[in-house]
């Protein structure tokens, strides 16, 4: 085999959903300041109970299923989060044995929000090096588990959620060459710390920084995968703002594709909003299968990293 291909995915949010309107019952807030700043009109908020691990296994069993692979076909299960609280066993340990998976490599990613992009591309180069045969790659958060609700610059944006991916071998590659990166001297625009852990940002600057420096690199992506812009079928960046989404896509030139706008119920699930958008595009048939999807995550680290694929 030459290259690897996405074969199925499938996502899980959980059942609680957070309104504009009750954040405005919670901070000073209201829904016209919300929508007209980040675009954002619900999102997920998981029970105290519902661990990032429980999340990201229902999406994968989800995944597992479309693919139409045993359990025992997978030996390499990647988790993106940032998220998670236990340190050991890992995210991806413990999505192994609560799908039952016998001897899977298992280990987790944080690159926070471009976590799938990089998990992706790392099982993609797994697989095309002969290291594994098929994998999981997840990514998965519960973000208000680490939000200041008297906050409403951070409270408003965040949601809890899990997307996943089913990779296997392909004789035609599936999965273009990666562009991935950071601006370590940036870096600390994005922020969970402190104990408790709290997520923190400098808005503008991370805003200025999508909107003009990543545009470009987009495009080298494409040109990586020997496509225009103008070719894609659809386009799926790291579901932050809805005021750098549409931008982003304009300047990037993809005047063909259906744009990704799951911000707008889900709002920002850093690592797990790129598969959670995907997954919900191809269930209601928004990409025909094989079309060429642009998938870009960016955020904390202020890392970023890009890679075209084709829809399964």
């Amino acid at each position: 085999m030459s290259g690897s291909r996405v074969l199925a995915l499938g996502h899980h949010q959980p059942a609680g959903v957070l309104t504009n309107d009750d954040l405005a019952t919670m901070v000073d807030t209201s829904d016209e300041w919300i929508r007209t700043r980040v675009g954002i009109r619900t999102r997920h908020v998981a029970a105290p109970d519902e661990t990032v691990d429980a999340m990201a296994a229902a999406a994968a069993a989800k995944a597992l299923a479309q693919s139409g692979l045993a359990a025992s076909d997978i030996d390499l299960v990647m988790v993106a989060t940032c998220t998670a609280v236990d340190r050991s066993p890992n995210t991806a340990a413990r999505v192994a044995e609560r799908l039952g998976l016998p001897s899977p490599a298992t280990m987790d990613v944080n690159v926070v929000c471009a976590g799938f992009t990089h998990a992706l591309a790392s099982a993609d180069h797994a697989v095309r090096a002969g290291a594994a045969g098929n994998a999981l790659v997840v990514g998965a958060e519960k973000f208000t588990a680490v939000t200041d609700w008297t906050d409403r610059s951070t409270c408003v944006l965040v949601g809890d959620g899990a997307g996943a991916a089913v990779v296997g071998a392909a004789a035609e590659p599936g999965i273009g060459p990666v562009l991935w990166g950071s601006v370590p001297e940036m870096g600390r625009a994005v922020r969970i710390d402190g104990i408790p852990s709290r997520f923190s940002q400098e808005g503008q600057s991370v805003y200025r920084w999508a909107t003009t420096q990543l545009p470009p690199i987009a495009r080298r992506v494409c040109e990586r995968a020997g496509i225009g812009p103008e070719e894609l079928a659809a386009v799926v960046l790291h579901q932050a703002n809805l005021r750098i989404i549409e931008p982003f896509a304009r300047k990037l030139g993809a005047v063909n594709a259906v744009i990704a706008r799951d911000v707008v119920e889900s709002g920002n699930t850093s690592a797990a909003s790129i598969p959670l958008a995907l997954s919900k595009m191809v269930e209601r048939g928004e990409v025909e299968s094989g079309a060429p999807v642009l998938l870009f995550g960016f955020g904390g680290n202020l890392s970023y990293a890009g890679q075209v694929i084709r829809c399964p």
